[in-house]
């Protein structure tokens, strides 16, 4: 009997890699029935780098090209490229700060996700927990959607709340952000790979809602 190939997440990001590190403890932990096998980032001295190369993942830098919020044509084959050399069943975007357009949605068509951190359709876009304090919301949170080619609009897949405190500051309230997507993330990669998860036009079934985050 051929033993049951392992599932290969591939992790793109562009900052510190807090979400990568939720994503590899639950590999090495059994939580998540899968390996990151590929971590690749736009920024050349990017943290999430750095903590693969110590868990002896391979982690490279792609170029992004001239552009500052997408990558150029070349960027974006030589991406598709080294996934798919990778033979990577999904991709998982964390803190990755460039919009996927074209030729990499196609290529990976319904085996993208992200993590936001706000509850959409609310707060899209840059410092989504600054928009939420901002705006004077009593709770926000993180969503994981697909992506597609508009930004932050994919259909969602899991969400947990957060309650904005009256003492929060801008960088109290992204701490427990992150701490709820780091439990979040994880947990809807898992109903992914078991094949909980079914996409009907914007609709999700099998949608992973969590409570309240006690941080």
């Amino acid at each position: 009997m051929t033993p049951q190939r392992t599932f290969r997440l591939a992790v793109l990001g562009s900052g510190k890699g807090s979400n990568f590190l939720a994503i590899a403890d639950a590999c090495a932990t059994g939580k998540l029935s899968a390996e990151v096998a590929l971590v690749l980032s736009d920024i050349a001295d990017a943290g999430i780098l750095a903590r693969a190369r110590e868990r002896k993942i391979p982690a490279r830098f792609i170029a992004p090209g001239k552009f500052r919020t997408k990558m150029d044509e070349d960027a974006e084959r030589a991406f598709v490229q080294t996934l798919s050399e990778s033979q990577v069943d999904l991709v998982a975007l964390a803190g990755f700060m460039r919009v996927l357009k074209g030729d990499f949605l196609k290529a990976f068509e319904g085996r993208i996700v992200n993590i936001h951190p706000s509850l959409l359709p609310s707060f899209p876009g840059l410092e989504a927990w600054k928009q939420a304090l901002d705006y004077g919301v009593k709770v926000t949170g993180c969503t994981v959607h697909f992506v597609d080619a508009s930004v932050d609009c994919g259909a969602i897949i899991g969400q947990q709340t957060v309650p904005v405190l009256d003492t929060d500051t801008p960088d109290s309230l992204h701490q427990r952000i992150h701490a709820a997507e780091h439990e979040l993330y994880p947990a809807c990669l898992q109903s992914i790979i078991n094949g909980k998860i079914k996409v009907e036009g914007r609709r999700v079934t099998a949608r992973i809602v969590s409570s309240s985050s006690p941080f």
